[in-house]
C-alpha cells in the first residue's frame, strides 16, 4: 500500500511561501527607487509570485483540513518548499541581468536561502544596490527559516505543524505547546537582534544600507556582504560588533526566550552554551598565539582577526576580514576542522551543531570511564536530563551520516575534476552553510569557476545542509512511499 500525497496541503503552504515572497519583493522596490535604479525585476517578480501565490491560496482556501499534517507530509512539505523558495529567488537576479545563467542564479539565491553566503559572483560591487539588497534579504528570511514563518500562519491551514518546526533544527526545546506562540516569540527577538546590529554598526560610520544588509548577513549567520572584501575594508570596531553579533547568533533562539522570561536558570543549567563559548574561546585563542607568534603580527590585530574568523566559521556566518590561506598550515587546518562544529541547536548555524559533538564527547568520556570500571552504569546526562538510549544512538548515528555524506560528496566533486582541497572544502562549507572555504574557494575566492554540474551539485548540498540531511535522504527510500 503506497502513501498518498496529501497535494492539498502541499498547495496551501507553497501559497504561504510565495505571497510572504511576494511581501519581501515590496521591501525591495523602495530601495531601487531611493538609489535611481530599475524596479522592474522586484515587480515582475511580485507579480508572478503573488499571482501563482493568490491562485493557489484561492484554490485551497475552502478545502476541509481533516487531518493533522503528518510526519510524511512535513518531509514532503519541507523540500518542496526551499526548492521552490530557490527557484523564485533566482528572478531579480535573471530580470536584472545581474546574474544571466540560470545556474549562477540558482546558485546565489539557494546559497542565499540556506544562509551559506558562498557566491559565485566575481565582482559584488557591480550590481545595483537594490540586488544587494534582495541578496541580503534571501539571508535574513532563510535565517528564521521561511518553514517558520509559515508555522506562524499554520492555525489558518487547520492543521498542527509541529513536525515541520523540529525538522528545522532537531534537540529542538519544546518552550511552549502552542507552535504560533512560539513562532511569533522567536520572530521578535529575530527582529530586535537585527535592529540592534544595525544601530551598532551606523554608530560607527556604516551607512545605514551596508549596515542593513550586513546585520542581515550577520543575524542569519549567512555571510553575504555588498562589499568585494567582506569586512576587511572596516574599521577594527565594526569587526568586533560583528564579531559579537555573530556570537549571540550562533546561540540556541530559545535561550533569548527564556532570558525574556528571566528563566535564568534554564539558561544556566544549559550545557550547549557553555561548550559553545568554551570551543569559541579554545578556537580563537589558540589562532590568536599562532598569529601572534609566527606572523609578528601586532597582539590586538592577531586577537581581532583570529577571533574574528575563528567565530565566522563555527558559527557559519562566512564573513571574512582577511584571506586565512596566508596563516599558518596548522591554523588553516584549524580552520577547515572548525568547519564541521557548527553553533548552537536553535539557532540560525548549520553544522553538526555543537550539542551532537557535546553528547558526542559525553560518550568518549563514558567509554573510558567504563574500561576503568566495567560495572559501572553511566547514563548520559544533557542539561541535568538523562538522555535516553534511542536518542544518543540517533546524535552518534547523524554525525556518522554527516561524515560518509561529506566523504561521498567530495570524492563525486573530485571526480568532475576539482583538486582535493576545493573540492573537501567546498563540500564542507555548503553543507554547513558556511561560505568560503579552502583552495581555490577561500577567503579571496568564490565558486564562478565551478561547471554548472558542479553548482548543481553544491546546490543539493546545501539543501541537504540545511534540512539536517535526514529531510531530504528519507525521500530517495522506498520505505518513504509504502506505508
Amino acid at each position: 500500500m503506497h502513501s498518498a500525497i496529501n497535494f492539498n496541503i502541499i498547495f496551501k503552504v507553497i501559497s504561504r511561501n510565495l505571497l510572504i515572497l511576494s511581501g519581501s519583493m515590496m521591501l525591495c522596490i523602495p530601495v531601487a527607487l531611493y538609489f535611481n535604479e530599475s524596479t522592474y525585476p522586484f515587480t515582475h517578480t511580485l507579480l508572478i509570485t503573488g499571482t501563482v501565490g493568490l491562485a493557489l491560496f484561492i484554490l485551497t482556501f475552502r478545502k476541509d483540513m481533516h487531518h493533522e499534517l503528518t510526519r510524511h507530509d512535513a518531509y514532503i512539505i519541507v523540500t518542496i518548499a526551499w526548492t521552490v523558495i530557490g527557484l523564485v529567488g533566482t528572478l531579480p537576479y535573471l530580470f536584472s541581468g545581474s546574474i544571466p545563467y540560470f545556474a549562477d542564479a540558482y546558485f546565489e539565491s539557494v546559497s542565499g536561502f540556506t544562509t551559506t553566503g558562498s557566491s559565485i559572483l566575481t565582482d559584488i560591487e557591480a550590481l545595483p544596490k537594490s540586488i544587494l539588497f534582495w541578496r541580503s534579504l534571501t539571508h535574513w528570511i532563510g535565517g528564521i527559516g521561511i518553514i517558520l514563518l509559515v508555522i506562524i500562519l499554520m492555525p489558518s491551514l487547520k492543521m498542527g505543524g509541529y513536525q515541520i518546526f523540529t525538522l528545522e533544527s532537531s534537540l529542538q526545546e519544546k518552550i511552549k505547546p502552542r507552535i504560533r506562540y512560539v513562532g511569533y516569540r522567536l520572530f521578535i527577538i529575530y527582529l530586535v537582534l537585527t535592529l540592534f546590529e544595525i544601530i551598532f554598526l551606523m554608530l560607527g560610520g556604516m551607512s545605514f544600507f551596508e549596515s542593513t544588509c550586513h546585520a542581515f548577513g550577520t543575524v542569519a549567520t549567512g555571510g553575504f556582504s555588498p562589499k568585494n572584501d567582506s569586512i576587511a575594508s572596516y574599521s577594527p570596531y565594526i569587526q568586533y560588533v560583528i564579531t559579537i553579533f555573530m556570537v549571540l547568533a550562533g546561540i540556541n533562539f530559545v535561550l533569548y526566550y527564556h532570558l525574556v522570561k528571566r528563566e535564568f536558570i534554564k539558561i544556566n543549567h544549559n550545557e550547549e552554551l557553555r561548550f559553545y563559548l568554551w570551543v569559541l574561546f579554545i578556537v580563537g585563542t589558540i589562532l590568536t598565539f599562532s598569529l601572534f607568534f609566527t606572523m609578528n603580527k601586532p597582539f590586538e590585530e592577531s586577537f581581532r582577526e583570529a577571533f574574528f574568523q575563528s567565530v565566522s566559521i563555527i558559527t557559519c556566518t562566512g564573513f571574512a576580514t582577511t584571506d586565512y590561506l596566508n596563516w599558518p598550515y596548522y591554523a588553516i587546518l584549524i580552520i577547515f576542522l572548525s568547519m564541521f562544529f557548527g553553533g548552537s541547536t536553535g539557532s540560525t548555524a548549520g553544522g553538526i551543531k555543537m550539542i551532537r559533538h557535546l553528547i558526542l564527547f559525553k560518550n568518549i568520556n563514558r567509554r573510558f570511564k567504563q574500561h576503568l570500571h566495567p560495572q559501572v552504569i553511566l547514563p548520559i546526562k544533557v542539561n541535568k536530563h538523562t538522555l535516553s538510549p534511542l536518542a544518543n544512538q540517533s546524535v552518534l548515528t547523524f554525525i556518522t551520516i554527516y561524515i560518509m555524506v561529506f566523504l561521498l560528496g567530495s570524492f563525486i566533486l573530485t571526480s568532475t575534476g576539482v583538486d582535493i582541497p576545493t573540492a573537501t572544502s567546498s563540500i564542507a562549507t555548503c553543507m554547513a552553510g558556511i561560505g568560503p572555504g579552502i583552495g581555490s574557494v577561500g577567503p579571496a575566492g568564490n565558486f564562478a569557476f565551478y561547471s554548472d554540474a558542479g553548482k548543481y551539485i553544491l546546490i543539493f548540498f546545501m539543501l541537504l545542509g540545511r534540512l539536517e540531511i535526514y529531510t531530504i535522504m528519507i525521500l530517495f527510500t522506498g520505505n518513504f512511499w509504502r506505508s
